[in-house]
Protein backbone atom coordinates (compact mmCIF):
# COMPACT_ATOMS: atom_id res chain seq x y z
CA UNK A 1 0.00 0.00 0.00
CA UNK A 2 1.19 3.22 -0.61
CA UNK A 3 1.37 6.73 1.29
CA UNK A 4 0.39 9.92 0.34
CA UNK A 5 1.41 13.38 2.58
CA UNK A 6 3.45 10.91 5.09
CA UNK A 7 -0.02 9.67 6.65
CA UNK A 8 -2.83 9.08 4.31
CA UNK A 9 -2.52 5.18 3.47
CA UNK A 10 -3.85 4.00 0.19
CA UNK A 11 -6.82 1.35 0.71
CA UNK A 12 -8.33 0.79 -2.96
CA UNK A 13 -9.30 2.43 -5.63
CA UNK A 14 -12.63 4.22 -5.48
CA UNK A 15 -13.29 5.65 -9.06
CA UNK A 16 -11.46 6.92 -11.80
CA UNK A 17 -12.01 9.93 -14.36
CA UNK A 18 -10.49 11.57 -17.15
CA UNK A 19 -8.86 14.21 -15.17
CA UNK A 20 -8.13 12.18 -11.97
CA UNK A 21 -8.17 9.17 -9.86
CA UNK A 22 -10.39 9.06 -6.62
CA UNK A 23 -8.78 6.76 -3.53
CA UNK A 24 -10.22 5.52 -0.49
CA UNK A 25 -7.28 5.88 2.33
CA UNK A 26 -6.80 6.03 6.22
CA UNK A 27 -5.41 9.08 7.97
CA UNK A 28 -2.83 7.67 10.23
CA UNK A 29 -2.76 10.97 12.62
CA UNK A 30 -6.42 11.21 13.12
CA UNK A 31 -7.63 7.54 12.54
CA UNK A 32 -10.03 7.98 9.96
CA UNK A 33 -11.09 6.94 6.55
CA UNK A 34 -10.99 9.84 3.87
CA UNK A 35 -10.92 9.63 -0.13
CA UNK A 36 -7.83 11.13 -1.96
CA UNK A 37 -8.28 12.94 -5.71
CA UNK A 38 -5.20 12.94 -6.80
CA UNK A 39 -5.08 14.46 -10.30
CA UNK A 40 -3.69 12.14 -13.56
CA UNK A 41 -0.41 11.98 -13.87
CA UNK A 42 -0.54 13.21 -17.43
CA UNK A 43 -2.17 16.71 -16.33
CA UNK A 44 0.10 17.20 -13.72
CA UNK A 45 2.21 19.29 -16.07
CA UNK A 46 -0.46 20.96 -17.57
CA UNK A 47 -0.68 24.68 -15.73
CA UNK A 48 -4.73 25.27 -17.00
CA UNK A 49 -5.77 21.17 -15.28
CA UNK A 50 -3.07 22.43 -12.50
CA UNK A 51 -4.62 25.56 -11.34
CA UNK A 52 -8.25 23.99 -11.83
CA UNK A 53 -7.51 21.08 -10.09
CA UNK A 54 -6.23 23.15 -7.05
CA UNK A 55 -8.65 25.95 -7.15
CA UNK A 56 -11.36 22.92 -6.78
CA UNK A 57 -9.35 22.37 -3.22
CA UNK A 58 -9.25 26.61 -2.11
CA UNK A 59 -13.04 27.00 -3.17
CA UNK A 60 -14.33 23.92 -1.88
CA UNK A 61 -12.13 24.10 1.42
CA UNK A 62 -13.77 27.41 2.12
CA UNK A 63 -17.09 25.64 2.07
CA UNK A 64 -18.92 24.46 5.54
CA UNK A 65 -21.91 22.41 5.16
CA UNK A 66 -23.84 19.14 5.96
CA UNK A 67 -25.08 18.62 2.05
CA UNK A 68 -21.43 19.57 0.84
CA UNK A 69 -18.62 16.99 0.73
CA UNK A 70 -15.84 18.35 2.72
CA UNK A 71 -12.70 19.20 1.84
CA UNK A 72 -9.68 18.33 4.56
CA UNK A 73 -6.18 18.72 2.91
CA UNK A 74 -4.34 19.70 -0.11
CA UNK A 75 -0.89 18.69 -1.07
CA UNK A 76 1.41 17.43 -3.56
CA UNK A 77 2.91 13.92 -3.71
CA UNK A 78 5.89 13.12 -6.34
CA UNK A 79 4.47 16.27 -8.34
CA UNK A 80 1.20 15.35 -8.42
CA UNK A 81 -1.31 17.34 -6.44
CA UNK A 82 -4.20 16.17 -4.38
CA UNK A 83 -7.08 16.64 -1.89
CA UNK A 84 -8.17 15.19 0.97
CA UNK A 85 -11.87 15.08 1.14
CA UNK A 86 -14.93 13.74 3.91
CA UNK A 87 -15.28 9.86 3.26
CA UNK A 88 -19.33 9.65 2.47
CA UNK A 89 -20.74 5.74 2.63
CA UNK A 90 -23.16 5.31 0.51
CA UNK A 91 -23.57 6.21 -3.36
CA UNK A 92 -23.74 8.28 -5.78
CA UNK A 93 -27.87 9.80 -6.96
CA UNK A 94 -27.05 7.97 -10.38
CA UNK A 95 -26.42 4.81 -8.93
CA UNK A 96 -28.97 4.61 -6.76
CA UNK A 97 -31.67 5.69 -9.81
CA UNK A 98 -30.01 2.83 -11.72
CA UNK A 99 -30.92 0.41 -9.32
CA UNK A 100 -34.13 1.56 -8.09
CA UNK A 101 -35.55 3.67 -10.87
CA UNK A 102 -37.93 6.47 -10.60
CA UNK A 103 -38.52 7.60 -6.75
CA UNK A 104 -41.77 8.87 -4.85
CA UNK A 105 -42.21 12.24 -4.90
CA UNK A 106 -41.51 12.61 -1.39
CA UNK A 107 -38.16 11.12 -1.10
CA UNK A 108 -37.43 12.87 -4.38
CA UNK A 109 -38.06 16.39 -2.84
CA UNK A 110 -36.62 15.46 0.33
CA UNK A 111 -32.89 14.76 -1.27
CA UNK A 112 -33.44 18.03 -3.66
CA UNK A 113 -34.33 20.05 -1.13
CA UNK A 114 -31.29 19.07 0.41
CA UNK A 115 -29.14 19.92 -2.52
CA UNK A 116 -30.59 23.11 -3.03
CA UNK A 117 -29.30 23.95 1.19
CA UNK A 118 -25.79 22.66 -0.05
CA UNK A 119 -25.94 24.77 -3.10
CA UNK A 120 -27.37 28.01 -1.39
CA UNK A 121 -24.48 28.11 0.54
CA UNK A 122 -22.35 27.45 -2.01
CA UNK A 123 -23.87 30.34 -4.15
CA UNK A 124 -23.90 32.86 -1.39
CA UNK A 125 -19.87 32.52 -0.82
CA UNK A 126 -19.79 33.31 -4.32
CA UNK A 127 -19.69 30.10 -6.00
CA UNK A 128 -21.56 28.34 -9.18
CA UNK A 129 -20.59 24.20 -9.31
CA UNK A 130 -20.97 24.42 -13.28
CA UNK A 131 -21.45 20.79 -12.96
CA UNK A 132 -24.61 19.28 -10.75
CA UNK A 133 -25.39 15.81 -12.22
CA UNK A 134 -26.39 12.76 -10.40
CA UNK A 135 -22.81 11.48 -10.41
CA UNK A 136 -21.92 14.56 -7.93
CA UNK A 137 -24.82 14.19 -5.40
CA UNK A 138 -23.91 11.50 -3.11
CA UNK A 139 -26.68 9.53 -1.07
CA UNK A 140 -25.61 7.91 2.50
CA UNK A 141 -27.79 5.18 4.04
CA UNK A 142 -30.14 7.64 5.79
CA UNK A 143 -30.41 9.67 2.53
CA UNK A 144 -28.57 12.76 3.88
CA UNK A 145 -26.92 14.00 0.17
CA UNK A 146 -24.06 16.11 -0.09
CA UNK A 147 -22.82 17.73 -2.99
CA UNK A 148 -19.31 16.64 -4.36
CA UNK A 149 -16.74 17.50 -7.03
CA UNK A 150 -16.48 21.54 -7.62
CA UNK A 151 -13.42 20.39 -10.21
CA UNK A 152 -15.60 22.83 -12.56
CA UNK A 153 -16.42 25.77 -10.54
CA UNK A 154 -15.62 29.09 -10.40
CA UNK A 155 -15.93 31.71 -8.59
CA UNK A 156 -18.39 34.64 -9.70
CA UNK A 157 -15.74 36.92 -10.75
CA UNK A 158 -13.40 35.19 -11.92
CA UNK A 159 -12.12 34.58 -15.98
CA UNK A 160 -12.44 31.16 -17.20
CA UNK A 161 -9.89 29.07 -17.05
CA UNK A 162 -11.37 27.26 -20.61
CA UNK A 163 -11.50 28.97 -24.26
CA UNK A 164 -14.60 30.85 -25.37
CA UNK A 165 -17.35 28.46 -26.38
CA UNK A 166 -16.09 25.35 -25.02
CA UNK A 167 -18.45 23.33 -22.62
CA UNK A 168 -17.88 21.92 -19.46
CA UNK A 169 -20.00 19.87 -17.40
CA UNK A 170 -22.33 16.70 -18.80
CA UNK A 171 -24.74 17.52 -21.56
CA UNK A 172 -27.80 16.80 -20.24
CA UNK A 173 -28.24 19.02 -17.21
CA UNK A 174 -26.46 21.69 -18.75
CA UNK A 175 -28.47 25.08 -18.58
CA UNK A 176 -28.65 26.82 -22.44
CA UNK A 177 -26.61 29.34 -21.58
CA UNK A 178 -23.64 26.78 -20.52
CA UNK A 179 -24.67 24.63 -23.68
CA UNK A 180 -23.65 27.52 -25.40
CA UNK A 181 -20.86 28.76 -23.26
CA UNK A 182 -22.26 31.96 -22.42
CA UNK A 183 -21.29 33.66 -18.82
CA UNK A 184 -22.65 31.41 -15.81
CA UNK A 185 -24.52 32.12 -12.69
CA UNK A 186 -26.22 30.23 -9.74
CA UNK A 187 -29.09 30.18 -12.23
CA UNK A 188 -27.07 27.38 -14.37
CA UNK A 189 -26.76 25.58 -11.44
CA UNK A 190 -30.75 26.09 -10.94
CA UNK A 191 -31.12 24.24 -14.15
CA UNK A 192 -29.21 21.56 -13.64
CA UNK A 193 -30.80 20.95 -10.49
CA UNK A 194 -34.14 20.95 -12.11
CA UNK A 195 -33.21 18.28 -14.89
CA UNK A 196 -31.87 16.06 -11.66
CA UNK A 197 -35.53 16.51 -10.01
CA UNK A 198 -36.86 16.16 -13.41
CA UNK A 199 -35.18 12.55 -13.91
CA UNK A 200 -35.72 11.36 -10.34
CA UNK A 201 -39.50 11.69 -10.59
CA UNK A 202 -39.48 10.65 -13.91
CA UNK A 203 -36.78 8.16 -14.72
CA UNK A 204 -35.77 10.20 -17.91
CA UNK A 205 -33.81 13.73 -18.55
CA UNK A 206 -35.83 16.36 -19.70
CA UNK A 207 -34.46 16.21 -23.65
CA UNK A 208 -33.38 12.89 -25.79
CA UNK A 209 -30.73 14.20 -27.82
CA UNK A 210 -27.91 12.97 -30.40
CA UNK A 211 -25.61 16.22 -30.28
CA UNK A 212 -25.31 19.29 -28.47
CA UNK A 213 -25.96 21.31 -31.06
CA UNK A 214 -29.58 19.72 -31.34
CA UNK A 215 -29.78 19.90 -27.52
CA UNK A 216 -29.44 23.85 -27.60
CA UNK A 217 -32.19 23.69 -30.30
CA UNK A 218 -34.63 21.54 -28.20
CA UNK A 219 -33.70 23.67 -24.97
CA UNK A 220 -34.70 26.91 -27.31
CA UNK A 221 -37.17 25.83 -28.64
CA UNK A 222 -39.78 23.20 -27.41
CA UNK A 223 -40.90 22.37 -23.99
CA UNK A 224 -39.61 19.45 -21.79
CA UNK A 225 -42.39 16.79 -22.47
CA UNK A 226 -45.03 16.28 -19.85
CA UNK A 227 -44.45 14.80 -16.11
CA UNK A 228 -46.89 12.18 -16.56
CA UNK A 229 -47.88 10.42 -12.92
CA UNK A 230 -45.74 13.94 -11.38
CA UNK A 231 -48.23 15.99 -9.05
CA UNK A 232 -49.68 18.89 -11.26
CA UNK A 233 -48.19 21.48 -8.85
CA UNK A 234 -44.96 19.72 -8.11
CA UNK A 235 -44.49 19.47 -12.05
CA UNK A 236 -45.07 23.10 -12.15
CA UNK A 237 -42.41 23.75 -9.89
CA UNK A 238 -39.82 21.48 -11.18
CA UNK A 239 -40.19 22.63 -14.85
CA UNK A 240 -39.91 26.49 -14.14
CA UNK A 241 -36.33 25.40 -13.47
CA UNK A 242 -36.03 24.63 -16.71
CA UNK A 243 -37.26 27.48 -18.66
CA UNK A 244 -34.58 29.06 -21.14
CA UNK A 245 -33.71 32.60 -19.55
CA UNK A 246 -31.92 32.03 -16.47
CA UNK A 247 -34.15 35.40 -15.04
CA UNK A 248 -37.33 33.48 -15.36
CA UNK A 249 -36.04 30.30 -13.22
CA UNK A 250 -36.28 30.60 -9.56
CA UNK A 251 -34.81 33.42 -8.32
CA UNK A 252 -32.40 31.23 -5.63
CA UNK A 253 -31.85 27.83 -4.69
CA UNK A 254 -33.60 28.86 -1.89
CA UNK A 255 -36.79 29.88 -3.62
CA UNK A 256 -36.63 26.38 -5.52
CA UNK A 257 -36.64 24.76 -2.41
CA UNK A 258 -39.73 26.99 -1.16
CA UNK A 259 -41.69 26.08 -4.42
CA UNK A 260 -40.86 22.30 -4.03
CA UNK A 261 -41.91 22.41 -0.30
CA UNK A 262 -44.86 24.04 -0.99
CA UNK A 263 -45.85 21.97 -3.87
CA UNK A 264 -45.21 18.67 -2.55
CA UNK A 265 -47.97 16.37 -1.42
CA UNK A 266 -46.07 15.27 1.94
CA UNK A 267 -42.34 15.71 2.92
CA UNK A 268 -41.16 12.57 4.87
CA UNK A 269 -39.76 12.35 8.33
CA UNK A 270 -40.26 15.07 10.89
CA UNK A 271 -41.63 18.11 9.66
CA UNK A 272 -40.76 21.49 10.36
CA UNK A 273 -41.20 24.92 9.15
CA UNK A 274 -38.72 26.54 5.72
CA UNK A 275 -36.51 29.33 6.81
CA UNK A 276 -38.30 32.78 5.53
CA UNK A 277 -36.00 33.89 2.62
CA UNK A 278 -34.07 37.02 2.79
CA UNK A 279 -33.57 40.23 0.54
CA UNK A 280 -30.10 38.46 -0.58
CA UNK A 281 -31.93 35.59 -2.02
CA UNK A 282 -34.10 37.36 -3.51
CA UNK A 283 -37.60 36.15 -1.72
CA UNK A 284 -41.05 35.26 -3.42
CA UNK A 285 -44.59 35.99 -2.58
CA UNK A 286 -46.24 34.40 0.82
CA UNK A 287 -46.39 30.88 -0.39
CA UNK A 288 -50.19 29.71 -0.43
CA UNK A 289 -49.62 26.97 2.36
CA UNK A 290 -47.18 26.76 4.91
CA UNK A 291 -44.47 24.70 3.38
CA UNK A 292 -42.94 21.91 4.99
CA UNK A 293 -39.84 20.44 4.57
CA UNK A 294 -37.87 17.32 6.65
CA UNK A 295 -36.01 18.00 9.85
CA UNK A 296 -32.64 17.15 8.70
CA UNK A 297 -33.41 19.60 5.46
CA UNK A 298 -34.60 22.06 7.80
CA UNK A 299 -31.48 21.96 9.72
CA UNK A 300 -29.46 22.57 6.95
CA UNK A 301 -30.93 25.33 5.22
CA UNK A 302 -30.98 27.14 8.55
CA UNK A 303 -27.26 26.55 8.84
CA UNK A 304 -26.68 27.72 5.28
CA UNK A 305 -28.62 31.07 6.22
CA UNK A 306 -27.97 32.32 9.98
CA UNK A 307 -30.19 34.41 11.80
CA UNK A 308 -33.15 34.19 9.41
CA UNK A 309 -36.75 34.44 10.64
CA UNK A 310 -38.07 31.39 10.73
CA UNK A 311 -41.74 31.76 11.10
CA UNK A 312 -43.61 34.95 10.18
CA UNK A 313 -45.16 36.30 6.27
CA UNK A 314 -43.38 38.79 4.10
CA UNK A 315 -44.56 42.20 4.43
CA UNK A 316 -45.76 44.51 1.59
CA UNK A 317 -45.03 48.43 2.06
CA UNK A 318 -46.75 49.26 -1.32
CA UNK A 319 -50.45 50.95 -0.86
CA UNK A 320 -53.24 48.77 -2.08
CA UNK A 321 -54.06 51.37 -4.71
CA UNK A 322 -57.73 52.46 -3.03
CA UNK A 323 -56.10 55.17 -1.20
CA UNK A 324 -55.38 53.16 2.25
CA UNK A 325 -52.60 51.64 3.59
CA UNK A 326 -52.59 48.06 4.14
CA UNK A 327 -53.10 46.52 7.31
CA UNK A 328 -50.26 46.46 9.84
CA UNK A 329 -48.25 42.59 9.28
CA UNK A 330 -49.05 40.64 12.30
CA UNK A 331 -45.90 40.70 14.20
CA UNK A 332 -43.21 38.10 14.14
CA UNK A 333 -42.76 35.80 17.01
CA UNK A 334 -39.89 36.83 18.88
CA UNK A 335 -36.23 34.91 18.70
CA UNK A 336 -34.90 35.96 21.65
CA UNK A 337 -32.83 32.29 22.18
CA UNK A 338 -30.61 30.47 19.75
CA UNK A 339 -31.98 26.75 18.88
CA UNK A 340 -30.54 23.67 20.22
CA UNK A 341 -28.45 21.72 18.98
CA UNK A 342 -27.83 18.21 18.97
CA UNK A 343 -25.01 15.34 18.03
CA UNK A 344 -26.55 14.07 15.34
CA UNK A 345 -28.93 16.01 12.82
CA UNK A 346 -31.96 13.79 13.67
CA UNK A 347 -31.33 15.06 17.13
CA UNK A 348 -30.92 18.80 16.34
CA UNK A 349 -33.98 18.33 14.21
CA UNK A 350 -36.03 17.11 16.98
CA UNK A 351 -35.04 19.82 19.10
CA UNK A 352 -35.45 22.43 17.14
CA UNK A 353 -38.81 21.32 15.87
CA UNK A 354 -39.91 21.52 19.52
CA UNK A 355 -37.63 25.12 19.91
CA UNK A 356 -39.98 26.42 17.08
CA UNK A 357 -43.48 24.84 18.32
CA UNK A 358 -42.75 26.26 21.93
CA UNK A 359 -42.20 29.77 20.08
CA UNK A 360 -45.49 29.20 17.82
CA UNK A 361 -47.74 28.60 20.69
Amino acid sequence: MSTIGGRYVVERRLGHGGMATVELARDDQLGRNVAVKRLSPALADDEVFRERFLREARMAGGLSHPNIVAVYDVGEEDGVPYIVMECVEGETLADLMARTGPMDADRAVDLVLQACAGLEHAHQAGLVHRDVKPQNLLVRPDDTLKIADFGIARPLDATALTLAGTVLGTAAYLAPEQAVGEQVTPAADIYSLGAVTYELLTGRTPYAFDSLAELTVLQRETEPPPMDGVPPELAVAVLSTLRTRPEERPSSALAYAHELAQASPDVPTETVALPAQTEVTQSLAAPRRRPQVSGRVQVALFGALGAVALLGGLAFGMSRGDGTDPPPPAPAPELASVPPRGQTPEESARLLADWLRARAD
